[in-house]
């Protein structure tokens, strides 16, 4: 590895964001003799009491921002909703990873749809919606079963409702009118995810796949190591794997997955920063 690629200990490392998953990289950070420096918003900045300085500030503060990258060595993201103009910002100025042009993949359910297919890896089907009009059409494609999505800011079950015995009007309105995709029910029997890295020169490794138990759409239970099949578990390395050189990482992804009764695995979501079901991880 080029030496010009690492971040040595003793760097500052910079994180957007100041919740509970930024204040554990903060402390798995400290243990490997690394500062770090927070950026946030928030009154109650978690993070902020384990690291080594805080900037309160919006994401979208440029002057902040330019104080921010004066201070460290590397800029991270503790959540995925951070605006990829501030990453951009920043990337003119100090190394990000992820590169703003990943987050403008992942915060968008369709283009992160479209992209997980051109890499050739599965998902569930969908269609984009606009109106309800879309929405009947798609309906009539995909089943009256299927789950609308909002395309931006959804997390935890929020921003999406199950159609069925839904009006398209009803359920149009039910994510307020925003932009979304339909997304075809998908009868799996568990969900898993896989932790992966990848650093510049294109190296990747990844943590064994986990079990996740949801309960209200919200992440209650990980199992780690998932317990899978030998051969389920290298597929969803590899479909991890694949997506993670299809953005050209760099810098750690979650990837959300169903797993059918047959075997068959589609990939739900992706998350290219620390994630819940990644905890035992950090």
């Amino acid at each position: 590895m080029s030496r010009a690629c690492v971040i040595e200990p003793g760097s500052t490392i910079g994180i957007l964001g100041g919740g509970q998953l930024g204040r554990m990289t903060a402390m798995a950070a400290a243990r490997l003799g690394y500062r770090c420096a927070i950026l946030a918003p928030d009154d109650d900045c978690i993070a902020a009491a384990v690291s080594d300085s805080w900037i309160r500030a919006d994401y979208g503060d440029r002057a902040a921002l330019a104080r921010f990258a004066e201070a460290v060595d590397v800029v991270t993201i503790e959540f995925e909703n951070v605006p990829a103009d501030a990453l951009d910002f920043l990337a003119g100025r100090v190394p990000t990873r992820p590169a703003s042009a990943i987050l403008e993949v992942t915060q968008d359910r369709l283009v992160e749809k479209r992209f997980i297919e051109r890499v050739g890896v599965p998902v569930a089907p969908f269609r984009p919606v606009e109106t309800a009009g879309d929405l009947d059409r798609a309906r009539e494609e995909l089943g009256d079963n299927g789950i609308l999505k909002t395309r931006r800011l959804g997390y935890d079950g929020k921003g999406q409702v199950r159609i069925g015995g839904m009006t398209s009007d009803a359920a149009v309105a039910a994510i307020g009118g925003s932009p979304a995709i339909l997304e075809a029910f998908m009868p799996f029997a568990h969900e898993l995810s896989v932790i992966t890295a990848r650093n510049p020169q294109g190296d990747v490794a990844s943590f064994p796949p986990v079990l996740n138990i949801h309960r209200d759409q919200i992440l209650r239970q990980t199992i780690a190591p998932g317990g899978f099949a030998p051969e389920i578990a290298d597929r969803a390395v590899e479909l991890a794997e694949s997506i993670a050189r299809g953005l050209e990482l760099e810098g750690l992804i979650a990837v959300e997955m169903f797993l059918m009764d047959n075997g068959d695995l589609a990939v739900n979501e992706l998350a290219p920063r620390p994630h819940n079901s990644g905890h035992w991880t950090i």
